[in-house]
């Protein structure tokens, strides 16, 4: 059974590192899955812990938002791992912060 589609407000855990992240964005009536490491990730609320990895190589970035190519995911990582996040197989990029405007 595939997990329900992400919702803004979720918080997800990766099943393969330490990545936990909040849905900030999701697009309304598609269904999108989110995975970390190439598995799915699951509701944060009762995961079970990841397996212990050596990789000390950061995947997801603490703080940082993920988004698609589309701009219509995006994800808050609240816990940085070893693995990349993707939405159905494409790689999810941090999103660019804006230009603050001029103070002239």
């Amino acid at each position: 059974m595939a997990p329900p589609a992400p919702r803004p407000g979720d918080q997800l855990a990766s099943t393969v590192c330490t990545t936990r992240v909040v849905v900030i964005r999701a697009p309304a009536g598609k269904d999108v899955s989110v995975e970390c490491g190439g598995k799915p990730m699951v509701p944060a609320e009762g995961a079970s812990p990841p397996p212990v990895t050596s990789d000390a190589s950061p995947g997801t970035v603490l703080g940082k938002r993920y988004v698609d190519a589309d701009d219509t995911l995006e994800l808050l990582c609240t816990s940085p791992g070893a693995g990349q996040l993707t939405s159905g197989g494409a790689p999810l990029t941090i999103k660019a912060a804006k230009p603050l405007p001029a103070s002239d």
